[in-house]
C-alpha cells in the first residue's frame, strides 16, 4: 500500500523520488519518537498514577506471581482514577513495560477475574504487541502523510511538469484519476488493515493470557462483566483506544446496529466472540 501511494504521489506531483524520501524520513522520525516515548505518552494522556500504597497490594501480588510464571520482569504499575472498568499495557519491550488499570476494574473484579485481565495485558507485553502496533501506526501514518501532501499539492499547484504531459490523451487521464482515487481511498484502507491487526492481537492476548493462568473461566467471567458494563473511560481517546482490554469509548464493537463499515473500523473484536473462543479452550 505504501509503494502504491508513493507511485501515485510521484505521478501526480512530478517531484520524483526526492519528495517521497523527505516524507519517509519525516514519518520515520515521528515513529522513533513515539516508539521510545510511547509508555510515557500513553500514561500521561490517561492520567495514570503509580500504584503506591497498601490498598494496591493485591494488584502487586497478582502481577508479581504472573510475571514469575511468564518469565517477565515486573512492569511499572499504575492506577487510573476512573469508575469505568478497563486496563492497558504499554512499553516498547518487557524491560520498559507499564501496566495501568482503572479504579473501577479493581473494585469490580474478584481475584481470579483480575488475574485473567492482568494475564491478558502481560501477554501483550510478552508478545511485543506494542512493537507491532507501532509499526502499524507508522505505516498508516506514512500513507496518510503522503496522501495528504499529494492532495494539497494537487489542489494548489498540481504537477510541475503538467505542460509536458498535457498530450497523454485518454490513458493519461485514466492514470491521473486512478492515482487521485488511490490518494483519497488509501488512508481508509490502511486504517481498516490496522484495526484488523489490532483485533487479531486481542484474540492472541486472550489465548496467551489463558495459557498463563491455566484457568479460562477467570478471563471469561471478567469479559462478561465488561460486556455488561457500558461506562466509558473519561481520559481515553481514539488514538489510544486499541491499547485497552476493551473498547473504552462509546459504541462497543459487535452491536446489532453496527454496519459492516463500523465493524471494519472497530479496534476490538466483539466481546461475545472473544468469550465464545475462550469457552472452546
Amino acid at each position: 500500500m505504501i509503494v502504491l501511494v508513493a507511485i501515485a504521489f510521484n505521478f501526480l506531483l512530478g517531484y520524483g523520488i526526492a519528495g517521497v524520501i523527505v516524507a519517509f524520513v519525516f514519518a520515520i522520525g515521528l515513529a522513533f519518537t513515539s516508539y521510545f516515548n510511547s509508555d510515557k505518552i500513553a500514561l500521561a494522556v490517561s492520567h495514570a498514577k503509580p500504584a503506591d500504597g497498601p490498598e494496591y497490594q493485591r494488584y502487586h501480588n497478582l502481577v508479581e506471581g504472573l510475571c514469575i510464571a511468564a518469565g517477565l520482569p515486573k512492569p511499572r504499575l499504575y492506577v487510573i482514577d476512573d469508575p469505568a472498568p478497563n486496563a492497558f499495557a504499554t512499553g516498547r519491550n518487557p524491560k520498559h513495560a507499564a501496566l495501568a488499570v482503572t479504579s473501577g476494574l479493581l473494585a469490580m473484579m474478584n481475584r481470579v477475574e483480575l488475574e485473567g485481565v492482568v494475564a491478558h495485558e502481560l501477554s501483550h507485553v510478552k508478545n511485543y504487541d506494542i512493537l507491532v502496533s507501532t509499526i502499524a501506526v507508522t505505516a498508516v501514518g506514512t500513507i496518510v502523510l503522503l496522501s495528504d501532501i499529494g492532495m494539497r499539492f494537487m489542489w494548489f499547484g498540481g504537477r510541475r511538469d503538467r505542460r509536458d504531459n498535457s498530450d497523454n490523451g485518454a490513458l493519461g487521464l485514466i492514470l491521473v484519476l486512478a492515482a487521485f482515487a488511490l490518494l483519497i481511498l488509501a488512508p481508509f484502507a490502511a486504517q481498516i488493515m490496522q484495526m484488523s491487526l489490532s483485533r487479531n492481537r486481542e484474540y492472541l492476548a486472550d489465548s496467551s493470557g489463558v495459557q498463563l493462568t491455566r484457568y479460562p473461566p477467570g478471563l471469561i467471567s471478567a469479559l462478561e462483566k465488561l460486556k455488561g458494563d457500558h461506562s466509558v473511560v473519561h481520559h481515553a481517546s481514539r488514538a489510544t483506544a486499541q491499547m485497552w482490554i476493551e473498547q473504552p469509548l462509546e459504541g462497543k464493537p459487535g452491536g446489532s446496529k453496527q454496519s459492516w463499515l463500523d465493524r471494519a473500523f472497530d479496534t476490538h473484536p466483539p466481546l461475545e466472540d472473544r468469550i465464545a473462543r475462550l469457552k472452546e479452550m
